[in-house]
């Protein structure tokens, strides 16, 4: 089998592998017979075929657009040339193919269709002017317009809405604008009608009462006033100032026979009403009430006497009260072995000091310190001579010294006198700190040991306050530093034993106690009454502005709730009587 028959067939066509020339074997071409083959191409009469074709599809598109040159007759084919000895080079090939290809696509452009859709429609042809430049090589066709830079743009024009736009489609939007006007489709407006009935029906969720038509607009009809209407509201008002008035008037009857228990309960949290003048406002105005500064007289603003004046007041700095807590600075603890180190270092500094003044003759020499263990290395000769002597002088220098000793320590010991001031300066620091309350209820004070603890500890401690007694409770205040507060809180709620009854003691001539029934430790069947259930509640504690008593009043008997709220209005304590018998209330 040869090599030739082994070789595959051209690509572009297989008319044109005619035109290849068979190789050899050693690979140079063969040489070519004198006489054409039958099968050989006319290659002219395809080129003119090719021409008119495109001559006659480029008529009728100027016919279907209605261009000038519609009328005119298409020019007559141009006839094959005869010359069919010339061989035509592989360009002219290609530009032939191309042709052809161009006239296909345009004759199937220029077949009457149906109306096109947006989707089926094609873009059209891409054309190219003969006055743009072409490329240096290829098919002859011109260059893309974004290619031509400067050049291209000059052709063009300036833009606006009379320049000419390319004849061809680079984008899809291009494509969008080159479709006609009655294809292209229509942005539809918006739709500002209401829901139709039927989709009112079928939306679950319409709310016809939101609707702006939904409900229709009714006229306000006149209402009148019935008769007697504000006649009868004048009658009401002056009825429950007739029962206000009334109820002032059973409040002061009551008040004055002490009766008034439950009516003081809500009294108490009433917030009191404004005073006529203010205090800040007394030195400025001229009257009891503000009523008198309608007459510029009684306003002592311009006056002589007046408190407002043309110079600076600066007032008298205080120490900021916070510093009074500060606890005060505690010299630092030693070790005993750091004390005794400190001892020893004095005494040889103070022996060094003897003995200096000893040397120059300032101070005599002190006798020698004779104890039973040194009395035999002190006094050698002595000692034996006269033993008994020797001992008796020894024992009698050690009762020197240890009453030396002992006066010292008297010396150097307060007095009771300097004791209860140290005390008492102690205490009167502790209150600078700042003042603080307790208030106590008791259920029973029967146990006379009670009373004694309460007041007694109380004047120790250097507290203010009082000791209220009631046949149904009892009520203790107290005040002070917080030391000596604190120190009360726990005898009142740790160390007595509220349950105790010791029995009746000593009872003085005039004591008010000893006459109410009630504080007595035996009851009516001369038997010791039972403590079992007595106990002692804190019911309030804080800290206030300054003392509300001077001192402490001590124990006072009030057989009435009224006498009891008169012993504490006078330091303005009578709420806490109120608390305290809302607390047994709400206990039980």
């Amino acid at each position: 089998m040869s090599d030739a028959s082994l070789k595959r067939p051209h690509p572009e066509d297989e008319e044109l592998n005619a035109q290849k020339r068979s190789r050899s074997n050693h690979g140079s071409p063969m040489p070519s017979s004198n006489g054409a083959p039958k099968s050989k191409v006319d290659i002219d009469r395809m080129v003119a075929e090719a021409r008119a074709k495109a001559e006659e599809v480029r008529a009728r598109l100027q016919v279907a657009r209605g261009g000038p040159g519609a009328n005119s007759p298409s020019p007559a084919p141009t006839p094959p040339a005869t010359s069919t000895g010339t061989a035509m080079s592989r360009l002219e090939q290609m530009r032939a193919r191309v042709a052809a290809a161009t006239g296909k696509v345009n004759a199937a452009i220029s077949q009457p269709t149906a109306t096109p859709t947006p989707t089926s429609i094609e873009p059209p042809p891409t054309r190219y002017e003969d006055d743009l430049p072409k490329a240096r090589g290829g098919l002859g066709v011109g260059l893309h317009p974004a290619l031509l830079g400067d050049a291209g743009q000059d052709q063009r024009g300036p833009k606006g809405r009379g320049a000419s736009q390319p004849k061809f489609a680079t984008t899809m939007a291009n494509r969008r604008s080159q479709t006609p006007v009655a294809v292209s489709k229509q942005k539809p407006g918006l739709d500002l009608s209401g829901p139709s009935l039927e989709e009112i029906k079928q939306n679950p969720y319409y709310d016809d009462s939101l609707h702006a038509t939904s409900k229709p607009r009714l006229s306000k009809q006149l209402i009148f006033n019935q008769k007697g209407k504000y006649i009868a509201q004048a009658a009401a008002l002056r009825r429950q100032a007739q029962m206000e008035e009334m109820k002032k008037r059973i409040a002061s009857m009551a008040r004055q026979a002490g009766v008034d228990e439950d009516l003081s309960l809500e009294r108490a949290f009433e917030v009191p009403a404004p005073p006529a003048l203010e205090w800040w406002d007394e030195g400025l105005v001229n009257g009891d009430n503000y009523a008198a500064i309608d007459d510029s007289a009684n306003i002592k603003i311009n006056t002589d006497d007046t408190l407002v004046t043309i110079y600076v007041q600066h007032p008298v700095l205080l120490d900021p009260p916070q510093e009074k807590l500060i606890p005060q600075q505690k010299p630092m603890y030693l070790t005993s072995k750091e004390q005794a180190k400190l001892r020893r270092q004095r005494r040889m500094a103070d022996l060094k000091e003897q003995q200096a003044k000893i040397r120059l003759g300032l101070e005599p020499a002190p006798p020698p310190k004779v104890k039973k263990s040194n009395l035999m290395r002190v006094l050698g000769e002595e000692a034996v001579k006269d033993p008994t002597a020797v001992e008796a002088r020894v024992n009698r220098e050690i009762a020197e010294r240890r009453e030396t000793h002992e006066a010292a320590n008297a010396e150097r010991r307060l007095t009771k006198e300097q004791r209860q001031e140290k005390l008492a300066l102690q205490q009167e620091k502790d209150a600078e700190k700042g003042i603080y309350m307790c208030v106590y209820r008791i259920d029973s004070l029967a146990n006379g040991r009670h009373r004694f603890k309460i007041s007694k500890n109380a004047e120790q401690m250097a507290l203010t306050g009082v000791c209220v007694m009631h046949p149904k409770v009892n009520l203790v205040i107290v005040e002070g530093g917080s030391h000596s507060i604190n120190a009360y809180k726990k005898l009142m709620l740790n160390r007595i034993d509220w349950t105790e009854n010791a029995g009746p003691g000593p009872q003085r001539e005039g004591n008010r106690e000893a006459l109410s029934s009630w504080l007595k430790a035996e009851d009516e069947n001369g038997e010791l009454r039972d403590l079992g259930s007595n106990s002692c509640t804190l019911l309030w504690e804080g800290q206030q502005r300054t003392r509300a008593f001077r001192k402490w009043l001590g124990a006072r008997v009030c057989e009435t709730d009224a006498a009891a709220k008169e012993t504490l209005t006078r330091s303005k304590m009578e709420n806490f009587w109120v608390l305290a018998k809302s607390f047994k209330q709400n206990t039980f």
